[in-house]
């Protein structure tokens, strides 16, 4: 099932990440298209620019045509200059050849329109010309009129042929003439001459009137050509940009459309990648499915046999427990009638059979114990003490007492002990024992010469002490060397036939080195010897002895003393009692705070032990309503805060009015230090016990505490641990109410208040649990799994005080 959860979400993973590469692709596609498009809306708008401009510089160009004017002319190269700069703008931009070559038609249209210009301009002066001829014949003509009295055929060659209006209308304008001539005496010159003059200079300019008038026909002509040609680049001008324009455009469409084609394939893309996704999860979570379902039929066939192992287990042990017991009797006879027939008056024949007969029921006997150590072993029945005891002397025992039993081997005995392991030492001294004469008497067993050098000595860190047991014996093959940790297993089938042994020794000794907390090594050279290397917890005998110490003072600089305790947790205020009991103090102890108010209103007391998280009133709470009294009990006794909480500081505390905070869980010793320095008058530290879990032993719990606010009295702690378990079990059914109904204050309050027993006893892991079950660390839907853990928990950590009140 694991594999098939690891390819379900490879591939969907897969499958993202193809998605996504499409994706990135299709977007860079479409990036690039928003560029394009976007790139031919500039061009567009330039082009419609060009427009504008070209529309401009016609209008100025047919202004220039019409007025002729200098100024109107440089409005208008100045105009197209500018537009032929905007086309080269617009070439840098375009993309195909074809509007390059477009846009240089513009321009050289543009050129052409410009000479079109310029020679219209310059017929445009030409017929100027002709009007200063006009001029000259009018001003001769004037000339006349002043010289002479003017006639009809002077101004038309056939009057007679003129319509009677228009004859009359320049007769009348002739007459208006003449009676304006001057007639005086400067016209010296005779009619006639004048007449001549004039008439000459008349024929003259006529002439030359003709001639312009053959010229301003032919300027016309000209004219008219030009301005079809201008008119014919206009349109062709506008042509071509128009033609620009709509190439623009076409592109614009065709981008839009793959930008359409764009996205609708990415559309495409996250459809079917939902439709795969759907897919594989449907199909892997059938696979899933169906792999959990069968693994809960294992599971539960498991069970069912783990369930019969443990019977066989269970018959098994009974089993080797009967015949153990029922072997020891008839062999302590034979041993005992043995030794009987050694010391009385046998011959050499008889003395040989007595002494096979008592190696063989001593072979038996240990057979015996061994099985009966490995079964209980495996039962995890077996029991390990912790109580002082001084590590040279049993390692000296063990080596002289196994030394007298093969002295007829030439093996030197050397024993080298470190210093720092004179002290006393806290252990199973017993199960040390076990140890140390399985492995010495291999030692011996397995060297017929040589030497045998045992060494004890700290590690640097003083955490561990080491034992090695060093032999110039037979040593085991490097191959082998695992062999001889396994059970009913030897190193090869010689040392059995040679040796004899059950192949259980070492076996049961790693085992219990294990529940010690240590480790055992071997290091071995085939035919030339093998070193064991036994490493143990180091635990210095200082704990009882500093609590002895601390009494002494208080017993010294103190009177009796009266003491209010207040914990909403019956056994920890009961251990707390206990403890100020035996040192006959004198206890008010009260599991609720507003009851201690109440009681001790007119109590003269000299001490205040109090919880902090307690239901009704906490401790803060307490200490307040103390202090306002009405009586005025409160006259700034000591208060000592209890407390489990990580999360004030030590000034908030102080600030309040406590006096010092002792941290749960706390030992005797720590209880006792602190009433020591407030007792006499010292500095207060802030004494606490912080936790790391990284120091957690890997032992269910431990009652090296309890034992010490118990003074290590057996029936005491069998009382106290009947109350705890009696109460945890009470407790625990109305934390399963609470959870059932959602109920998240009860739930934290029990929590709180179960806990504390559970650190003080080092049972970490359930701790652990309620601790995060007080802070509300689990949602409220896995609290029924929360709580079905820590029920699986407890009933272990009962069943085992249970075995511990046996």
């Amino acid at each position: 099932m694991p594999i098939k959860v690891l390819f379900s979400y490879v591939a969907l993973v897969a499958l993202v990440a193809t998605v996504g590469w499409f994706l990135y692709s299709e977007n860079v596609v479409y990036n690039k298209l928003e560029d394009k498009i976007a790139f031919e809306k500039t061009k567009i708008l330039r082009v419609s620019k060009l427009f504008s401009n070209v529309y401009k510089t016609e209008s100025l160009a047919r202004k220039t045509i019409q007025t002729n004017s200098e100024d109107d002319f440089k409005s208008y190269i100045t105009e197209t200059d500018s537009l032929r700069a905007r086309i080269d703008t617009l070439k840098q931009i375009v993309t195909t050849q074809y509007q390059k070559t477009l846009l240089d038609s513009v321009t050289y249209l543009l050129s052409e329109k410009t000479k079109n210009i310029r020679q219209l301009k310059t017929i445009k002066n030409k017929a100027d010309d002709e009007v200063s001829v006009n001029s000259a014949i009018d001003e001769i003509t004037k000339m006349e009129f002043k010289l002479r009295k003017l006639e009809l055929q002077d101004f038309n060659k056939n009057p007679n042929q003129l319509g009677s209006y228009q004859r009359n209308v320049l007769q009348k304008y002739v007459d208006y003439l003449n009676q304006n001539i001057p007639d005086d005496s400067t016209n010296t010159l005779s009619k006639k001459a004048s007449d001549s003059i004039l008439a000459n200079s008349k024929k003259l300019l006529s002439s030359v009137k003709l001639r312009a008038e053959k010229k301003k026909e032919s300027l016309n002509f000209e004219e008219n050509k030009l301005l079809k040609n201008e008119i014919a680049i206009s349109d062709q001008l506008r042509k071509v940009l128009r033609i620009i324009e709509r190439e623009i455009i076409i592109n614009s469409i065709k981008n839009n459309s793959l930008k359409e084609k764009s996205l609708k394939k990415v559309n495409e893309i996250v459809t079917a990648s939902a439709i795969i996704g759907l897919l594989l999860t449907v199909f892997f979570s059938i696979l899933i499915v169906s792999d959990y379902s069968k693994s809960q039929l294992y599971k539960r066939q498991l069970e069912i046999a783990n369930f019969k192992t443990r019977n066989l287990l269970k018959s098994r042990e009974q089993l080797i427990s009967t015949v153990s017991h029922d072997l020891k009797t008839p062999l302590s006879t034979i041993v005992g009638y043995s030794e009987l027939l050694g010391n009385s008056d046998v011959n050499t024949k008889q003395s040989y059979f007595i002494k096979n007969i008592k190696n063989s029921s001593e072979y038996i006997t240990q057979l015996v114990q061994d099985l009966l150590d490995f079964s209980k072993i495996e039962a995890g029945k077996i029991t390990i003490e912790k109580v002082p005891f001084l590590l040279p002397e049993v390692i000296e025992d063990v080596a002289r007492n196994i030394q007298t039993v093969y002295k007829q081997k030439d093996i030197d005995l050397i024993i080298n002990i470190d210093e720092k392991l004179n002290t006393r030492i806290v252990g199973d001294p017993f199960r040390l024992k076990q140890i140390l004469t399985n492995i010495i008497g291999n030692a011996y067993k397995f060297t017929e010469n040589g030497h045998i050098k045992i060494g004890a000595h700290t590690t640097n860190d003083d955490t561990f002490f080491v034992v090695s047991i060093e032999d110039t014996g037979i040593g085991i093959e490097k191959g082998n060397q695992k062999l001889v940790f396994e059970e009913f297993a030897q190193a090869n089938e010689n040392i059995e036939k040679k040796y004899g042994g059950t192949g259980l020794g070492l076996s049961i000794c790693q085992k219990i080195i294990s529940i010690l907390g240590g480790n055992l090594n071997l290091e071995s050279t085939f035919g030339k010897g093998s070193t064991f290397e036994i490493q143990l917890p180091l635990l210095f005998d200082n704990s009882q002895s500093a609590i002895e110490e601390v009494k002494k003072p208080i017993l010294k600089n103190t009177k009796k003393q009266i003491f209010i305790v207040v914990d909403d947790d019956i056994n920890l205020l009961n251990l707390t009692s206990g403890v100020l009991k035996q040192e006959n103090h004198q206890v008010l102890a009260f599991t609720s705070a507003v009851k201690a108010l109440e009681v001790i209103q007119h109590t003269n007391f000299d001490f205040v032990i109090t919880d902090i998280q307690m239901p009704e009133m906490d401790g803060f709470m307490f200490l307040e309503k103390l202090k306002n009294t009405p009586n005025n009990i409160y006259k700034k006794q000591p208060v000592i805060a209890l407390t489990g909480r990580t999360d004030l500081d030590f000034s908030v505390y102080t600030e309040a009015g406590f006096t010092t905070v002792v941290k749960k869980p706390y030992s005797p010793k720590i209880l006792l230090e602190t009433i020591q320095h407030i007792l006499g008058n010292d500095e207060l530290p802030n004494i606490e016990i912080k936790e790391n879990e990284e120091n957690y032993s890997s032992e269910l719990y431990s009652l090296e505490t309890l034992n010490g606010f118990l003074g290590n009295d057996v029936n005491a702690l069998n009382e106290v641990l009947k109350s705890f378990i009696e109460s945890s079990i009470e407790n625990l059914d109305f934390l399963e109410t609470a959870i059932l109904e959602e109920n998240t204050e009860e739930i934290k309050s029990i929590a709180h208040r179960i806990a504390p027993m559970f650190k003080q006893i080092q049972a970490h892991e359930i701790a652990a649990i309620l601790k995060k079950i007080e802070k509300h660390e689990f949602e409220t839907a896995e609290m029924k799994s929360i709580f079905k853990d820590l029920k699986t928990r407890t009933d272990v950590l009962f069943s085992a005080l249970n075995q511990e009140l046996i």
